[in-house]
């Protein structure tokens, strides 16, 4: 099998980024005829599809196979440029994709990526989705790091504990005296209205089956977004959980309470990236690691 050139991978990658041919050829300052040539060429190479020609453009199995090699060459290409460099690189920013649950994002994860973008000459590109759902990204080639709630690593990848992010029930005064005719405490919270995330966060209702013995029977707002979560619940739309890192302040200072300060959860996190000698992907996984000793509870 002949190889893949760097200009078909490097199309390969704008392709999947831009989501068009179009799109991918004015990054790549050529024609769209140009681009769909050297994506024949690829396919023709490995002899499968690798693009579906939708929009925006979907990757076939093997597409998403070959999509985790482009990255890898383009991970080691910018390791060998900074190592010749002393550390300095004088080319384009490397893209590193990352995938990070959205109560991560909101809280610590963004503190341990500032100042790197400038260090390592990279630039960042996060992809926010659930933590039991982070390790499909991985999988699919799109991310080269996720921190994610599997401890089983992915095939080609090695996993490392970051630490327990524990979140903790709660709701404004206002509520409880609105809702919760029996005060702070899970007799009447069933019943109440609930704030979750999006359709697939479960922890309310988790938490209420193991502590309540009873899923919730009141009216559900779903707001998906970390920050505006945080304000349904200030704004008293309904109870939820949120990361001590989020509440801890307005629980002292009396504008949230802690409706079970005995049951607080604890959702394990891990790290996960590519098994490759890199030393941006090192550098990264360095500084996730030391801001999550400083944030997350360590594991019992």
């Amino acid at each position: 099998m002949q190889r893949f050139t760097l200009e078909q991978l490097s199309t390969l990658l704008a392709l999947v980024s831009e989501g068009s041919f179009e799109a991918a050829a004015n990054r790549l300052h050529v024609t769209p005829s140009a681009v769909s040539q050297r994506v024949k060429a690829m396919e023709q190479t490995c002899g499968r599809v690798l693009v579906q020609r939708t929009t925006p453009i979907r990757l076939t199995d093997a597409g998403t196979v070959l999509l985790r090699y482009a990255r890898q060459v383009e991970l080691l290409e910018a390791d060998t440029v900074r190592e010749l460099h002393e550390g300095r690189s004088d080319s384009d920013s490397v893209l590193i994709p990352l995938a990070v649950n959205a109560d991560s994002l909101a809280t610590w994860f963004l503190d341990a990526l500032a100042g790197l973008g400038a260090r390592l000459g990279v630039a960042f590109d996060l992809h926010r989705e659930d933590q039991e759902h982070t390790t499909k990204l991985l999988r699919a080639g799109t991310v080269m790091a996720a921190v994610t709630s599997t401890r089983e690593p992915v095939q080609g990848c090695v996993t490392e504990a970051l630490g327990n992010m524990r979140y903790r029930a709660v709701a404004t005064p206002e509520f409880i005296a609105r809702w919760l005719p029996a005060g702070p405490g899970l007799t009447d919270l069933p019943h109440a209205p609930v704030v979750a995330f999006e359709r697939n966060d479960d922890l309310q209702e988790a938490f209420l089956h193991e502590h309540a013995g009873s899923g919730s029977s009141g009216p559900t707002h779903y707001i998906p977004t970390s920050n505006d979560f945080v304000r349904a619940i200030m704004l008293g739309f309904g109870w939820g959980m949120l990361p001590e890192q989020q509440c801890a302040e307005e629980i002292i200072n009396g504008g949230l309470v802690d409706l079970a300060p005995l049951l607080a959860v604890d959702v394990p996190l891990y790290w996960q990236r590519w098994n490759v000698s890199s030393t941006l992907l090192d550098a990264v996984s360095t500084a996730v690691r030391a801001e999550a000793l400083t944030t997350l509870r360590p594991f019992p």
